[in-house]
């Protein structure tokens, strides 16, 4: 795949109700995972080892923090003078219209979408992790002479977000026939991870022809409106490592996930690093006492407890005596003497006292919202 045929475009806010606190003051791009990266890192970080030099994301509110991370793309290698990184807020010429949905959104950054010179568009959401080669999606694009491809993985639905498209009834060449919204099923489906590719013509058209009749569902009237007009395939990237966040529980479980190696293989693969904003800091100090087991702990912290199953953020300290088990505790957090804490998921600048104690469960983490003392 050429990467400058390919033209990124990512929403940084989809679905981040979903997260309620983590995601009071950020995009769901910007929410810390898996002790030292952002959601945004895994779509920007997929798209840049394929080749793609220019990736629009689109804002609609909360995107300092996201600016603040992504910068002008560096650590992507998108900080260039021809294509790059853009970032794309939610106002446009003549309006003070917030994006309301997909459809909006893009047709609010057409002009974004005429100036490019790429031939195709792929749209990735935030809130999918997984380690895609677009290079073989582009292949299998093209060889199955598809007018849209959309990635799917065989899993169960996620939870508490909506507009999931299920492929139903999928022909030997991956042609989709039969689609479906938000099937009520406990068991594996075939499904969307909202991350399709396309001829960049083709979404123009099919989003202002949306867009005039003020339609508001991408998946309903773009995908399963044109199934038997258009040539729409599935591609299967069940054998990656994906985790949908769709919830505080679904984020919860799917780094839980990480602490096992062969996940971790799986995502971070030495052939497809995962890039991020580096913050320059000492490596981690261990005290005399201090006992860790089956945990991530990233630079810049200081263990003088015990710390298990859990994942640990820079900056982090945990004192003596303190017992940190099946947790996440964010960037800059500290946890007291004597504290115990287990099956907790702290956010950033967290503080808790000595002799505290928060116990919740792995079917219901204790979440504790940005700054909190406790």
């Amino acid at each position: 795949m050429n990467g400058k045929k390919v033209l990124g475009m990512m929403f940084a806010n989809i679905h981040e109700e979903a997260l309620d606190s983590l995601t009071a003051m950020r995009t769901m791009g910007s929410v810390p995972f898996c002790s030292r990266y952002r959601l945004i890192d895994f779509p920007l970080s997929n798209m840049v080892e394929s080749g793609i030099t220019k990736i629009g994301v689109i804002t609609n509110a909360n995107f300092q923090s996201l600016m603040d991370h992504v910068g002008t793309g560096k650590p992507w290698d998108l900080s260039r003078k021809n294509d790059g990184l853009f970032i794309l807020p939610p106002f446009n010429i003549g309006t003070a219209t917030m994006w309301g949905n997909r459809i909006d959104a893009i047709y609010g950054n057409k002009g974004f979408l005429e100036q490019s010179t790429q031939n195709y568009v792929v749209l990735s959401d935030c809130n999918n992790v997984l380690s895609l080669n677009y290079q073989d999606l582009f292949d299998a694009h093209e060889a199955s002479g598809a007018d849209i491809t959309i990635v799917g993985v065989k899993a169960p639905m996620p939870d508490k977000i909506g507009s999931i498209l299920c492929f139903d009834k999928v022909d030997e060449d991956g042609r989709i026939l039969e689609a479906s919204l938000d099937k009520k099923d406990e068991g594996e489906v075939f499904r969307s991870v909202n991350i399709i590719l396309m001829k960049k013509y083709l979404l123009d058209s099919l989003v202002t022809a949306a867009h005039s009749k003020n339609e508001i569902s991408f998946q309903r009237y773009i995908i399963m409106s044109n199934l038997n007009t258009l040539n729409i395939h599935a591609y299967d990237a069940t054998e990656s490592f994906v985790g949908t966040i769709s919830s505080l529980q679904a984020y919860y479980d799917v780094s839980m996930k990480l602490l096992e190696k062969e996940n971790r293989a799986k995502l971070f693969s030495k052939d497809a690093p995962i890039y991020t904003k580096e913050r320059d800091d000492m490596p981690s100090l261990y005290g005399p006492d201090a006992k860790l087991n089956n945990s991530l702990v990233a630079d810049g912290c200081i263990i003088n407890g015990t710390v298990e199953n859990s994942i640990i953020f820079k900056g982090t300290k945990v004192e003596e005596d303190a017992v940190v088990k099946n947790s996440i505790l964010m960037q800059d957090g500290y946890v007291g003497r004597n504290a115990k804490l287990n099956c907790v998921i702290a956010d950033k600048d967290v503080n808790i006292k000595d002799g505290v104690e928060l116990s919740g469960a792995a079917t219901f983490p204790v979440t504790l919202s940005k700054g909190t003392r406790i």
